[in-house]
């Protein structure tokens, strides 16, 4: 038998959630994502000063001063790690906005449209990017403008089917359901462990995919945020799932039988009924759901401010 991650990617597209390059190759990913936490992890290895230096020396050769010089560096620190990753991965490479744009539609499309057109410069097409942006309501009016521009995006720090829905009504090329982080807050909630199967982010990805599917749209799920590869295991099937390197790891050591648990056929004949995903309803249904309301303005302040940390970072090294 082969090893339980080659027995997945038989059944759903392996994505690295990484932004360590270094160790891609070991596991094969067809896609790779990336976030402003891997990014500041990866900025802490001596290995990827080169890129931080690069980043810099493209910066500075725009003319730009200032705060201005710094946004620029970012820009081309996080295209740079992109560039890097497609160096080795086939098919697609996530890049996250900044979390602080996370509630203001205009600025997110202005930052999306800067990053495509940088990685463009240096030969990458568009359809090779995936723009991360939080799915806020914002953020999903951001991704509607951006599909009309032929821009693909990647509505991250989904925890509701309200979120989904809201991101499939725009034609939004992928949502990352965060797994993860759903058990975090219902183990703490309720002081329970949870089997695979009655995982809550398992059952939230379940039920994302199976709305999906019933109603025809064709934004692809992607399962992010494990916790361990029991929870993976249980998600095969689903379109996507974007998986730690440890966890890569550990599947690739495993000879555990992987087998088909989400079915888009069967998924079809689901008896559910279309979510009204207008404003008023997006926000009222987000607010009654106190687990992804929470885990959402958790996730873009961690996310915010391990940006804030890689623009210091940058800061330094400009000052030095």
């Amino acid at each position: 038998m082969s090893n339980s991650l080659d027995q997945l990617k038989a059944l759903t597209t392996v994505v690295a959630d990484t932004g360590d390059f270094a160790t891609l190759k070991a596991y094969a990913p067809q896609d790779a994502t990336t976030n402003p936490t891997l990014i500041l992890k990866a900025l802490q290895k001596p290995e990827y000063a080169g890129v931080l230096h690069d980043a810099i020396k493209k910066a500075r050769a725009t003319g730009v001063q200032g705060s201005k010089l710094t946004d620029k560096v970012i820009d081309y620190l996080l295209v740079g790690f992109g560039l890097k990753i497609l160096e080795i991965v086939p098919g697609r490479v996530s890049t996250e906005v900044d979390a602080q744009l996370s509630f203001d539609t205009a600025s997110t499309v202005t930052k999306a449209r800067e990053l495509i057109a940088l990685y463009e410069a240096a030969g990458i097409s568009k359809q090779r990017i995936l723009i991360k942006i939080a799915a806020t309501w914002e953020g999903i009016l951001a991704a509607e403008i951006l599909k009309k521009d032929g821009i693909n995006c990647n509505m991250t720090l989904l925890f509701s089917l309200v979120q989904a829905a809201a991101c499939a009504e725009v034609k939004a090329q992928l949502i990352s359901p965060f797994v993860g982080r759903i058990l975090d807050w219902y183990k703490a909630s309720t002081g329970k462990d949870y089997a695979p199967a009655e995982d809550p982010g398992v059952v939230s990805v379940k039920e994302i995919f199976t709305y999906y599917k019933k109603f025809g749209y064709t934004t692809e799920v992607m399962g992010a945020s494990f916790r361990n590869v029991g929870e993976i295991i249980e998600l095969a099937g689903c379109d996507l799932l974007t998986i730690s390197p440890n966890l890569l790891d550990d599947l690739q050591k495993m000879n555990v039988p992987v087998t088909r648990k989400l079915d888009a056929k069967a998924a079809a004949t689901a008896n559910i009924q279309k979510m009204d995903t207008s404003e008023k309803s997006f926000r009222w249904l987000l607010n009654e759901d106190a687990m992804a309301t929470e885990k959402l303005s958790q996730g873009i302040r961690v996310f915010g401010q391990d940006m804030r940390k890689v623009i210091e970072i940058v800061q330094k090294a400009l000052a030095s």
